[in-house]
């Protein structure tokens, strides 16, 4: 199963399980998160939810290697199932723990961002290398790092592609905490139960006013992301990132 999810005293704990892959995301996996999210927030024996990866990484973002041909309509089509999961999980009213290790890259990074508190082992990394393939960020990233960091560190992070490592991402107030690899499934698990055995309703109400604070809505600006997504992916610079990434070579940008 490429996705897993495990209830215990409370907590669910959902897995990205494609470890060969480093739990990079397939079209079916969209689909499947969505419908987890979506199960999980109306089961009133889940208190709290830990999100994770399987293997060395956390996410390493779409899988790239999958990606066909598309035109405006069905790219939308495809950057709603991507919206969906999004949502599903922002929306989830109950606390949300990322539990990351290793690459958190493209979407993953989104996937975890959209989490409330991020629990990360010292081997993981941040990687927003949208720009590499040709197109701007996807799953809300835009707005989770502005929300986390003030745009002009977030877009210095979208801009030069870099790598975030842990520490430093804790240093800026994006990860909650950083823990030697051995340490971050116990570390998790210690914060999930005491999240899970705290008042989980006033936390959700908590949860709600965080959001209401947020301008513009984070439904606005995947409206607006399903657009540029999908002008991006019909250009030269989408088709060359693709192709580079297949051939592992470096891009030829024409900026068109």
């Amino acid at each position: 199963m490429s996705i897993t999810v495990e209830h215990k005293d409370g907590i669910a704990t959902v897995t990205l399980n494609r470890p060969d892959k480093l739990n990079a995301l397939s079209a079916e996996m969209y689909h499947e998160l969505g419908d987890i999210f979506l199960a999980l927030n109306g089961d009133d024996q889940v208190r709290c939810v830990v999100l994770t990866g399987s293997g060395r990484a956390f996410c390493a973002g779409g899988d790239v290697v999958s990606m066909g041909s598309f035109d405006v309509v069905s790219g939308r089509k495809r950057s709603k199932s991507h919206h969906r999961m999004i949502l599903n999980l922002h929306h989830l009213e109950k606390p949300v723990i990322a539990s990351i290790r290793g690459p958190v890259a493209g979407i993953g990074a989104s996937l975890a961002l959209a989490c409330d508190l991020i629990i990360a082992s010292e081997t993981a990394y941040f990687l927003m290398a949208f720009k590499n393939v040709g197109i701007p960020p996807d799953g809300g990233a835009i707005y989770f790092l502005t929300q986390h960091l003030g745009i002009a560190r977030a877009k210095d992070i979208v801009f030069s592609a870099r790598k975030l490592p842990a520490t430093e991402a804790h240093q800026m107030g994006i990860v909650k905490q950083v823990v030697a690899d051995d340490l971050l499934e116990s570390t998790t698990l210690t914060l999930a139960q005491d999240l899970s055995h705290s008042a989980t309703y006033a936390l959700t109400l908590a949860k709600r006013m965080f959001q209401f604070m947020a301008t513009p809505t984070l439904e606005q600006l995947l409206e607006l992301e399903v657009m540029a997504i999908c002008g991006a992916r019909m250009t030269h610079d989408h088709s060359e990132g693709i192709a580079a990434f297949k051939e592992k070579r470096k891009p030829n940008f024409k900026g068109q």
